[in-house]
Parts: C-alpha cells; sequence; structure tokens
C-alpha cells in the first residue's frame, strides 16, 4: 500500500471502482475514463473484492481477476488495479473509504452502476459511505427508471450523488459469464 499513499499528494481527487471484476470489460473501463475527465481525477483505483456479499460466490480466482483488469486497462496509468482486502481485513466499501482517507487525505470519488444504486441502502453503513465521498452512479441500459426510484436515489439526491448520462456500454459481466 506504500507505493499507493505515495502517488497521492494532499487536496488529489481520486475515483475508486469496485467489484469483483467477473470479468473486467470495456464497460468498467468506458465509465473509469468518463470519471476521469469529467471529475479530473488524478488516479482511478479498481478495487477488486473477494466476494460481492449481494452477489453470487466468484468462481474465477482473485489472480485471475486481476490479471484480467490489467488486460482490459493496458497502459493507461491513471488506473491501479488494487486487491485491498488483506491490508485493510475487510470486504467493506466503508471500511476501503475510511481507509483510503486517512491515507490519502483525498477527496474520493466512488463510481457505481444504476444497478448498483438500487440496491445501495442495503450496502454496510451506505449512509456514512455517502456522507465520506461523492457517489458518481453511471446509467445503465434497463436500470435508469429503477435507480431513479430507489431508497438510496431518494435520500441522497441533491446531496453527494451524480448520476451521470453516457453512451453506455451494454455489457455486464453475468452477460459475459455466460458466453
Amino acid at each position: 500500500m506504500e507505493k499507493l499513499v505515495n502517488n497521492f499528494n494532499l487536496n488529489n481527487r481520486i475515483g475508486i471502482l469496485g467489484g469483483s471484476f467477473d470479468p473486467a470489460h470495456k464497460g468498467h473501463l468506458a465509465i473509469s475514463k468518463e470519471a476521469i475527465r469529467k471529475y479530473k481525477l488524478k488516479r482511478l483505483i479498481w478495487a477488486i473484492t473477494m466476494n460481492n456479499p449481494l452477489k453470487k460466490k466468484s468462481i474465477t480466482s482473485i489472480s485471475d481477476r486481476i490479471k484480467g483488469c490489467k488486460k482490459i486497462v493496458k497502459s493507461n496509468n491513471l488506473i491501479k488495479i488494487k486487491f485491498l482486502e488483506k491490508i485493510i481485513k475487510s470486504n467493506k466499501t466503508i471500511d476501503l473509504i475510511n481507509y483510503l482517507k486517512k491515507n490519502t487525505k483525498s477527496e474520493i470519488y466512488f463510481l457505481m452502476g444504476a444497478d448498483n444504486l438500487i440496491n445501495f441502502h442495503k450496502w454496510h453503513k451506505w449512509k456514512i459511505i455517502a456522507k465520506k465521498c461523492i457517489i458518481v452512479v453511471f446509467d445503465r441500459h434497463g436500470y435508469k427508471r429503477k435507480s431513479l426510484n430507489s431508497i438510496s436515489f431518494r435520500k441522497l439526491q441533491g446531496k453527494n450523488l451524480r448520476f451521470i448520462q453516457f453512451n453506455k456500454v451494454n455489457i455486464s459481466s453475468s452477460q459475459l459469464r455466460k458466453i
């Protein structure tokens, strides 16, 4: 983690895209590039989780998922692939954000797809997550109406929540696993 911390100066904006990345795909890359551009992020961390508590257990090894992420990201030096759960001893987003805030002193932008916003209110300490960082929600095909009517959107609208409409990449990890 030493390298990660030393790469950030005070007053930097960093982004986090968390997930199982099983597998990583061009949609992850598209929203990452858009967030970097739109919010002038200095770095964006793809924080790979061993298991998403709200989804089925990943069958692909963490090392293979990391390799897949690196293949998608290629030489984009603003996106860093990290598996931090062993360091922070948790798979909870709030613990990751607390760790990064403590160690980087950066403004944090947490990225998610509109499908995740629908169940965001079920996340551990979701209201505290929304207070500690800016939640950037990217529209996903077929999820806009449901996400805009979600408990999370209604509670956070006008606060630290940004809903981004952009040229969507109509792909998902679950679709790719079926291929």
